[in-house]
């Protein structure tokens, strides 16, 4: 039986209370002066969750919603209490309760501010009790999609764009989550603000998806949403795991606590899940390890369950053989790179884990959406090649500049910068890579944030052992710079931002597009 407790409103000491008299107050058999004495009755988490999850239920306020921001709280709303990474919302438990919460769930016992009774269910963990509160709130959608997710470094919204693919392929509808956009099956798709949303509007997204029509959903999950438990009640079918490089080290702090941050998609994944994983990564070796799901291993040139080789790449594309149980599809790609055939082959086993067959994987591979900023070629009729790509890691810069750098015909030119109030070791890093692999480097800002441009440029140029670079800390203007510099057979990369169309100086954000920049400094060429 729950166990219920009185605080008083001048001392905050809490004293017990039968649950008879709980009975009783509820009952109206005895009076209490509620802005003198805050009930607290510790319901089971679970009594919550099927209250919510019963339409039309007499203790619950008809439309109240389950928040995570005390600010938007409305009377009769479900407040969870979460210790964020900025604040903490046990802090504000007290504007939810004023703001009319019905019900507060929390990690530990907090002073409600005066308002009238409240009902507090302690948890052990909110974040994960948000997730399951707001899908059960909202009907449980996520119950009714095939969801797969795909973690890692870097290539996680290309194996998602992919995964879509193949399933608007095979003729079904699949929402997706991810980097550039959130796609519920409507009509017009929206401008992702985080890669990983909070879990209310996972809920919320995934039940547009299933009112939409969709069958299956696709997730990027970023190392940041799992060590909030951001998708907590949302159950997976299957997950990939892409690589692990250096980055998000000012969040996670060491390369095992990112590592780990990445493994609970998989330590969370049923018996009956798959686990898809590159066999050549060891960081997925660990994983491994640690899940009670089915493994599928993926790999190129190597022995794995799904495996594939490339017979041959251009500018256009990549041709490549894919082999699953002892069949093999030749297909065509329009992407480019290593490093994009193992994205490739990661989709294939998220959808082949999915119930899809080889042939309709292989087909849906051949003719995927272009991925906005992924290695995005500028549309224009020179004699050189202007090319837009995400990477912002000195792993990701590397792969992408080793793919373009035996396709160029003459010299490759690279702009890139690195982002502020982000991993500072990554910025050395990315300036040996560019040395090393470019022909011609410009430094420039990416979102400098609050940090002076010019202290984040000092310390990516502390990587460099010559001077054979250009700096410019005004992003339009080196990429001006770049493509002033080319000549015919020339490659220019503009390397960090991708899709972005804004960029943030101190803590303002503008609008500023990389290809839309390039597209005016060759129009001046001309």
């Amino acid at each position: 039986m729950p166990t219920a407790y009185a605080m008083s409103e001048k001392s905050g000491a809490f004293c017990s209370i039968s649950i008879k008299r709980v009975v009783e107050l509820y009952a109206g058999k005895a009076k209490m002066v509620w802005n003198r004495l805050f009930l607290w009755v510790l319901m089971t988490f679970d009594e919550l969750v099927n209250l919510v999850a019963v339409e039309k239920s007499p203790r619950i306020a008809i439309g109240a919603r389950v928040c995570i921001d005390s600010r938007i709280v409305r009377p009769g709303d479900i407040f969870v209490a979460i210790d964020g990474t900025t604040c903490n919302g046990h802090d504000f438990i007290g504007q939810a309760v004023a703001k009319g919460a019905s019900y507060v769930v929390c990690q530990a016992p907090s002073k409600p501010a005066p308002g009238g009774g409240v009902e507090v269910i302690l948890v052990e963990d909110s974040a994960r009790a948000a997730g399951l509160l707001a899908q059960a709130a909202m009907g449980s959608p996520a119950e009714k999609l095939t969801n797969l997710a795909v973690t890692g470094t870097n290539g996680k919204t290309t194996v998602a764009y992919l995964v879509r693919s193949v399933i608007r392929k095979a003729g079904k509808r699949c929402g997706l989550i991810g980097t550039i956009i959130y796609d519920t099956c409507s009509t017009d798709t929206r401008e992702a603000p985080l890669t990983t949303p909070d879990c209310v509007s996972i809920a919320e997204m995934t039940a547009e998806m299933v009112k939409n029509g969709a069958e299956y959903m696709v997730a990027e999950a970023s190392s940041h949403a799992l060590s909030q438990n951001r998708l907590a009640g949302v159950n997976f079918k299957a997950a990939a795991f892409t690589n692990l490089a250096g980055d998000h080290l000012d969040y996670h702090k060491t390369e095992d606590d990112y590592l780990a941050a990445k493994a609970r998609l998989f330590t969370g994944l049923r018996p009956d899940a798959t686990a898809v994983l590159n066999a050549q990564s060891p960081h997925a070796r660990l994983i491994a390890g640690q899940t009670n799901a089915r493994i599928l291993w993926y790999a190129i040139d190597a022995k794995a369950d799904l495996g594939g080789h490339i017979e041959s790449m251009d500018t256009s594309g990549t041709a490549l053989t894919l082999k699953y149980a002892g069949k093999r599809i030749k297909i065509t790609i329009p992407l480019l790179g290593l490093y994009n055939v193992s994205n490739c082959l990661a989709a294939a086993g998220l959808c082949l884990a999915s119930g899809f067959d080889f042939d309709t994987v292989a087909s849906g591979l051949s003719n995927p959406q272009p991925i906005p900023g992924r290695l995005e070629k500028v549309d224009w009729p020179g004699d050189f090649s202007v090319l837009i790509d995400y990477a912002h890691t000195d792993d990701a810069l590397k792969n992408v500049l080793s793919t373009l750098k035996p396709l160029c015909k003459g010299r490759l030119i690279v702009v890139f910068g690195c982002g502020g109030d982000r991993d500072r070791t990554k910025r050395p890093r990315m300036a040996r890579v560019a040395e090393q692999l470019a022909d011609l480097v410009v430094v420039t800002s990416d979102n400098p944030r609050t940090e002076p441009p010019e202290k984040i440029i000092d310390e990516i140029l502390a990587g460099f052992e010559g001077e054979t670079r250009i700096v410019e800390a005004d992003r339009r203007k080196a990429i001006c710079l770049a493509i002033d510099a080319a000549k015919a057979n020339d490659i220019v990369l503009i390397a960090g931002k991708g899709h972005e169309t804004y960029q943030i100086i101190g803590t303002q954000k503008s609008h500023f597009s990389d290809k839309e920049t390039a597209l005016e400094s060759l129009k001046i060429r001309e």
